[in-house]
């Protein structure tokens, strides 16, 4: 299983040759061998890449994420075939019990907003009208105290900054990083062979990835907390390098130190375990450190 995130930010031909995605530039050659390759995000409009790589990524069940002109992420490759995937499995999740849906999502809700009052504490925000909807939060958030925090928590965080339906380079960074966790969630469920489709709370027929828009909640507070840090005027190059990074964040989950990476993997195959009966108790405790300006693995 991978572990690099590579990105591509230039004008590139990315092919493939003796099991090693080839990146050329202008100025160089860079061999990465596509077993090592858990994402490779194509930050640019200006690369040409091969079929050859796609398919060898795809048997790695490796992500390729495409942007568009303003470098936004715009789709990413979705494998038809998963080595593990069967049909009983995907009887299984088609018959995930109802309990079991409700009690996850009100653990995902309940560490999310956890989470968001974490990040307002730890900026110096008042939190208390934060902590005092998570109290009356409900099995299954049947009040959807989830969409009432998010709207008073963007509001104590970014304030008059921006909102969240605005093209600003603050919701430019937002989207961004939600994308590249989206990603890493996405490829989890892959390659332990359910489908994305299939949700536990999102059910958008326009959503390929509903049930990893579920399953990330818990991560969404981290892309928060560091873009609030980042003080910039532009959605440049440094900032999307910053956001890849945060993958290799240092943190904890359920109590173990770990990255970010590695946490969504555990996160996301606890969850499908608990879903498939396969384990009868579920405990998502994501803690976050100090997020800084990691380096990414990769980028050319």
């Amino acid at each position: 299983m991978g572990w690099r995130t590579v990105v591509v930010t230039q004008h590139a031909k990315i092919s493939y040759s003796g099991h090693c995605v080839v990146v050329q530039t202008a100025d160089s050659i860079n061999q990465i061998p596509v077993s090592d390759i858990q994402i490779l995000l194509v930050s640019t409009t200006r690369a040409v890449i091969t079929s050859a790589v796609i398919s060898e990524l795809a048997k790695h069940q490796s992500k390729v994420i495409f942007t568009d002109n303003s470098g936004q992420p715009v789709t990413e490759t979705v494998d038809y075939y998963p080595n593990n995937r069967d049909p009983q499995l995907l009887n299984t999740q088609f018959n995930w019990s109802e309990k079991r849906k409700t009690d996850l999502w009100t653990k995902i809700v309940v560490q999310k907003i956890a989470n968001q009052i974490f990040v307002v504490d730890s900026l110096g925000i008042e939190s208390q009208e934060l902590k005092d909807e998570l109290s009356k939060l409900e099995v299954n958030d049947v009040t959807n105290r989830e969409a009432v925090v998010a709207r008073k928590y963007f509001s104590l965080l970014f304030e008059d900054e921006a909102s969240r339906r605005d093209f600003s380079p603050t919701n430019a960074a937002l989207n961004y990083g939600y994308a590249i966790i989206l990603s890493a969630v996405n490829r989890e469920i892959v390659a332990n062979g359910y489908i994305t489709q299939l949700g536990i709370h999102h059910h958008s027929q326009e959503n390929n990835f509903n049930l990893g828009s579920d399953l990330m909640e818990p991560f969404r507070p981290i892309i928060d907390w560091w873009v609030k840090q980042k003080k910039f005027n532009d959605f440049t190059p440094d900032i999307k390098f910053g956001l890849v990074g945060l993958l290799d964040l240092q943190m904890k989950y359920n109590g173990q130190n770990t990255i970010m990476r590695n946490a969504i993997s555990k996160h996301v195959l606890n969850c499908l375990k608990y879903l498939s009966e396969e384990t009868d108790k579920i405990k998502i405790e994501v803690e976050i450190s100090e997020v800084s300006n990691n380096a990414i693995n990769g980028n050319v």
